[in-house]
């Protein structure tokens, strides 16, 4: 990926590599801000064991026309693309990846979470290309095996790359744990090619 130094993951079940460098400290800067203003942010909805709740954190959904994203529960519709997220895409697609949607959250504090999951939806297809970017704060992000509950943990820097292919979703759950004692920001961009 152009100069970026790519770290595999050595995990079992899955295919993982992290890019902590893949936008420069300043090009992260910029993105970060532009993304404050110009995504669709809103706190969704989240249903747990029969029950809705408030998301602990905001979330934007934007793609290719008329996409739809069924997430826990809910049937999202993408956005149009921002001139930002055009950017990034771009940057993206010149690394060999194409794809047409992103789920952006953002973090507020260390408060804000995501809970345990894979991104094993029907539409993301048998083998998903999740390709995480971090924007903001440094936040630990865990994975665990689903049957042998094997855990690894990374810090996700500000403008990382962290790819998940292959198998990934199938064997693994990940999550971004609290951190009460974080009190700055963090955006992340979760781009993924929706089957049609």
């Amino acid at each position: 990926m152009d100069g970026c130094k790519s770290l595999k993951l050595p995990l079992v079940d899955a295919e993982i590599a992290y890019i902590a460098d893949f936008f420069s400290n300043d090009e992260a800067d910029r993105i970060y801000t532009a993304l404050l203003d110009e995504l669709s942010w809103h706190q969704g909805d989240v249903h747990v064991f029969g029950k809705w709740y408030k998301t602990p954190r905001l979330q934007a959904w934007h793609g290719d026309n008329s996409l739809v994203y069924r997430y826990s529960g809910k049937a999202l519709t993408t956005e149009p693309w921002t001139k930002t997220l055009i950017e990034v895409r771009s940057r993206l697609e010149a690394a060999g990846f194409a794809p047409n949607a992103v789920l952006a959250n953002q973090y507020r504090d260390g408060s804000d979470k995501m809970g345990w999951h894979s991104d094993d939806e029907p539409e993301l297809g048998e083998q998903p290309v999740i390709l995480s970017l971090s924007f903001g704060a440094v936040r630990d992000f865990d994975l665990r095996h689903k049957k042998t509950k094997t855990t690894h943990r990374i810090s996700l820097e500000h403008g990382s790359l962290l790819v998940m292919k292959g198998s990934t979703q199938k064997f693994w759950q990940h999550q971004l744990p609290q951190r009460k004692r974080e009190k700055s920001p963090r955006i992340n961009l979760t781009f993924r090619t929706i089957i049609t």
